[in-house]
């Protein structure tokens, strides 16, 4: 073998050396990040888990609440109109009474006298609960109003004004719960 040969054989040995050197040092610096990343890993995984059981928690609350807004929204229409027949009730009671005497004694002149007070003990009843009845005579046509059945002539009275009420019309706090049934001039 000729001195080329061995000095190009030692320089193939010293770079396999210097090779597997980095080789070795590149080995051990991806097991270093490996480990690393593995810890982060679990890390990771670890949060992960954790969000998941939080979300589930998260959902689990939002469907009870739901259920039970569901509930209470069902017995407030089921009861909403408690109140309003408890303070009818009293009503109810001399409606009884009145009919109850009338019966005994004959008198029609007190009877009539005692549905009119309980009348208007049903008025203010209704009226504490928000319910007004509309003054719609003498005043404008307006169909959010009023209902019209009939056009009549009047000589009083300019054209599209209320001349008559047929039936009276109500509102409850700010909104028509029935319209006024109203006979217009033409």
């Amino acid at each position: 073998m000729s001195t080329k040969e061995q000095h190009n054989e030692a320089a193939e040995a010293a770079e396999e050396t210097i090779s597997a050197e980095q080789s070795e040092q590149v080995i051990e610096e991806a097991e270093v990040e490996i480990l690393e990343g593995d810890s982060r890993y679990s890390e990771l995984v670890k949060q992960a888990e954790e969000n998941q059981q939080r979300f589930l928690r998260a959902q689990a609350d939002f469907d009870n609440f739901r259920r039970r807004t569901l509930k209470e929204k069902e017995e407030l229409g089921q009861y909403a109109s408690m109140k309003l027949i408890g303070q009818l009730l009293p009503v109810v009671d001399n409606f009884q009474r009145a009919v109850a005497a009338a019966s005994v004694n004959g008198d029609f002149e007190s009877l009539a006298k005692g549905v009119d007070m309980i009348f208007r003990q049903l008025e203010q009843t209704l009226e504490q609960e928000g319910l007004k009845a509309m003054n719609v005579v003498g005043e404008p046509f307006n169909p959010e109003f009023h209902q019209a059945i009939m056009q009549v002539e009047s000589d009083e009275h300019e054209e599209g004004i209320v001349v008559e009420e047929v039936q009276k019309g109500y509102i409850l706090k700010d909104k028509v719960l029935r319209p006024a049934m109203v006979k217009v001039s033409s």
